[in-house]
Order: structure tokens, then sequence, then C-alpha cells
């Protein structure tokens, strides 16, 4: 593995090598020590004589070999120019064999703007060791207690007054049941937000999203977080249940009412009486059913299988489901009526790969939560994960979102022994990709599965995200796609949720 050393020349370099009393300097002090494969020096001081000085010093030194890039800066606090600067030399340093390749960033030559940079960029977009040195006392490890994600920096660097603004304005105080909803992203922001507003009202609320998304999440904290917090919360997996047991789940039944009810029982309505009832996968109802749960939602009123009088239920209704219903309402699936009474308040809960700056997060905080959960087993090591393993999980697609992730890195870190988790632990950790016969789209099989549009669509998601990773532009992309201009492409984007 070859080991680089990154930094910035500063003044008391320059002083060290024209003999003046501090010392050899932070850069030749470190590389000395920690012996590195290579050196790259960025210098702000354009054409002086005591730049070249210093490196032909520093090569006196050492053998080892050092590389001098010039960036000409406007101002050496100006964060934006200093991290495309940075950004740059990283590449360079990192080349086509990033993974053969070891970062470290020294923290003090330089100014704190430009330090702050390379903080931020260890952390996020080019994992690399920090270190930091003096004439007192030496070169050692910086720690920073703070991770922050690559995606979300441009935005932190260039709209420091939206921050201001928001920070000021009118917003719903952050409660701690949304604690547990970890986010940067500003997508996820919006939704929290509302999901705080629309918590506090009695309405029903429909929370559509993939698989894995977080939707029980959503509608725990929504729970939590409204007047009924203290009342029941009980989630009812629609799917999971036979249909000739759903109303006898959701309503309850009297003793007799149908072979094998030796006892009466409540539903789940009458136990979530004064509180919430999670309705997951709600698409998955049967038709017959979906008449009977919106005359419950109606009247607030259920009959239990074998009864004829009503109980009155006060239940607030939180719905979800991994399909999009109001397109299973215009093919006939779902009732319309239904849907527009469950719907009141809609949260689309976007997938993962939609979420910039929210997996570098989410990855931190599953490890230690699962460090946590695992730390009383026989034998265990709390984990850590190397740069090159965090990379890996950066560029994977996550089609099953949070939940893929959650339950990858557990095995990850299960069957790893060593307190690092390295990429062939990741990799290992996967689990088998299966063949979606994308190359013989001609010949499926016309079975109870097919859906012509869901084939349509997996066909332009497809190509309109291979488009958009090829070509530097959405001109050239949409030309390449047969389509006519940029907006179309971006038409074409919005129909499909690219």
């Amino acid at each position: 593995m070859k080991k680089v050393l990154l930094c910035w020349i500063g003044a008391t370099d320059l002083r060290a090598s024209q003999g003046d009393d501090v010392g050899e300097g932070p850069i030749a002090q470190a590389a000395e020590k920690l012996g590195f494969d290579e050196v790259f020096l960025i210098s702000n001081y354009l054409s002086d004589d005591r730049v070249t000085a210093y490196v032909e010093w520093a090569k006196k030194r050492s053998s080892t070999p050092y590389r001098l890039y010039e960036e000409r800066l406007s101002s050496p606090t100006h964060f934006g120019e200093i991290y495309e600067a940075a950004v740059r030399i990283c590449t360079a340093a990192l080349g086509e064999q990033r993974d053969q390749v070891e970062l470290t960033f020294h923290l003090s030559p330089g100014t704190p703007a430009m330090a702050a940079v390379w903080i931020l960029l260890a952390k996020t977009r080019f994992p690399a060791e920090l270190i930091e040195s003096s004439r007192e006392h030496g070169v050692q490890t910086a720690s920073v207690p703070f991770d922050i994600s690559a995606e979300f920096l441009p935005d932190l660097l260039r709209k420091p007054d939206e921050q201001l603004r928001s920070a000021s304005a009118e917003k719903p105080i952050e409660s701690a049941n949304f604690a547990d909803i970890h986010y940067r992203s500003p997508i996820m922001a919006h939704l929290v937000e509302r999901a705080q507003h629309v918590a506090l009202r009695n309405v029903p609320v429909l929370l559509e999203g993939e698989s894995g998304t977080g939707k029980e999440l959503f509608a725990r904290a929504i729970h939590d977080h409204s007047s009924r917090k203290n009342k029941p919360f009980i989630a009812v997996n629609c799917g999971a249940i036979p249909q000739t047991l759903v109303e006898s789940e959701l309503f309850g039944h009297e003793k007799g009412a149908f072979t094998g009810a030796n006892a009466p029982r409540k539903g789940h309505f009458e136990s979530a009486h004064g509180g919430t009832l999670f309705l997951d996968e709600i698409g998955e109802l049967p038709k017959d059913m979906q008449v009977k749960l919106l005359r419950v939602l109606e009247n607030g009123e259920i009959v239990r299988l074998g009864e004829s009088e009503p109980i009155s239920v006060d239940v607030r209704i939180v719905a979800a489901t991994n399909r999009t219903l109001i397109e299973e309402v215009g093919e006939g699936r779902f009732r319309e009526d239904l849907f527009y009474r469950i719907a009141v308040a809609y949260l689309k809960l976007p997938p993962l790969r939609d979420r910039p700056g929210d997996l570098g997060l989410l990855i931190d905080h599953l490890i230690e939560q699962i460090n946590q959960e695992s730390e009383e087993q026989p034998g265990y090591r709390r984990k850590k994960i190397s740069p090159n393993a965090r990379n890996m999980l950066l560029n994977h697609d996550w089609p099953g979102n949070i939940r893929e992730l959650q339950n990858m890195l557990r095995r990850a870190m299960v069957w790893t022994d060593s307190e690092i988790l390295k990429e062939q632990d990741i990799e290992e950790a996967f689990l088998p990709t299966y063949d979606k016969g994308g190359e013989d789209i001609l010949n499926r099989p016309l079975d109870g599965g097919f859906s012509l549009p869901d084939l349509i669509s997996e066909v332009a998601r497809h190509y309109l995200q291979r488009a958009e990773e090829e070509f530097k532009t959405k001109t050239e992309a949409a030309e390449r796609l047969g389509l006519s201009n940029r907006q179309t492409f971006n038409n074409w984007k919005e129909k499909y949720k690219v």
C-alpha cells in the first residue's frame, strides 16, 4: 500500500528552509518521522523563489519524492477555492490505483480554512488519516469527533446564507421522537418537517415508498409526536394476514363466529382505541375489506364478527404501501373513495439513492447501533470500517434501501473477528444478485406477475440512469437516447421517478 502525504506549504515551513530558529517545520517533521512514499505539496505562493528553495531543501533531507502543485487563491481563507484545489490534488494523488493508496492530510501547515477543508474531505469524499505537528509535541494523529457527508459539502460551502435563513425561520421544535430518523439531505429535512407538522393533527396519513425506506419508523415518530403518544401504537402488516382472517384480525370476533373461534377476541381497531393503528402494505387488502374499512373510517364504529351491535372506536390511521396507490386506483385494484379517505396527509419517502449525503451518516449510525446490540455477545469486538470498505458501500446501489444496508452490515460485523471491516468482509456480506431477465426482455412469461407498465418503466429507468452517468450534460444524454432536448430528458426522468 502506497502512503502519500498531502499538505499546504505554510510560512513556518518556508522559514525552516531559510534557517530561522523554528525547527524543521511541520512538513519535514512529519515526513521524516512517518516515512511516506510520496509527498504532495500545495502552494498558494505563486512565483515565489522561497517555495522553490523549500522543495530543494526538503528533497536534500530525504529520499522521499516531493511533488509541487501551485494553486491560485483569491484569499487563503476562501473555502470554495481551497476545497476545489484540494480535490484536484487528492484526485491526482490517488490516480488510477486509488485502492492501493493511503492518504494522510497534514492540518498544521496553512490557514485554519485549509485545515477545515482537509477535515471535511478526510471524513467524506477522500477518507484519510489526519495528522498535526508542533516543535514542542512532535507529530500526532489528529482526533476529530464528527463526521459529515461529502455529497452535502458543496451546499455547506456555497449556501451559508440559506442556513442562516433556515435557522431564523419559524419551524416545529425538533422532537426527540424524530431523532431516530438520521439524515442530512435537504429532501429528508423537508419530509421530517412535514411529518412533524402533520403529527400534531388528528388526520389519517398515507406513507408511500419502496421497501426498506423506513415507513414504520416514520409512523412511530408521528405517533410519538402526537397527542396520542401515551396510547397504543398497533402495527399490522395487511399483506401477512390470510384473506379469510382479515376481518377477524381487524375488527375482532365473538365466540362461535366461525370454526375455531372458541372465545371472544378484540381486533386491532379495539386494541388501538385512543391511539394509532399502523396499516402497513394497505394496498394488499382485498376489495371487500376495503369497503368495510372505509365504513369504519366514516362512522368511527366497528362490528365484531358474530355480533350485530357496533362498538365505537377512536383510532388514528397511518397507512403505508410500497405501491403507488393512485395508480392502483386507476387500474381498479384499490378503491378511490378509500384512497382519498386515508391520504388526507401524504408523505412520499425517498429511496436511499435519492438522499444525497445520507448514506455515510447511516453507515456510521448503523455500525454503532450494531456494536451496542452485540457488545454483550461472548467474544464480540467493537468494529470500525476501513476507508476502502466505506467506499464500496458508498458506491453500491442499495435497491433494498436502509433495511438492506442494515442487514448487510450486521452480517459483515457478525462474521468478522477483526476490529476493522475491510473490503473483503463487505464483499462477502453482500447477498447474491439475481438476473431480472433484462437481456431477454421480449420473452418474459405472461404469468400472473407480468406487468407491461412495470416492464416499460424498468427499461426507461435503466437507460435514463445510464445516460445521466455516462454523459457530461443532459443535452448530450437526451441526444444519445433519441429525445428531442434536455427538457424532454427531464420530463422522462420525472415520469419514471429517476
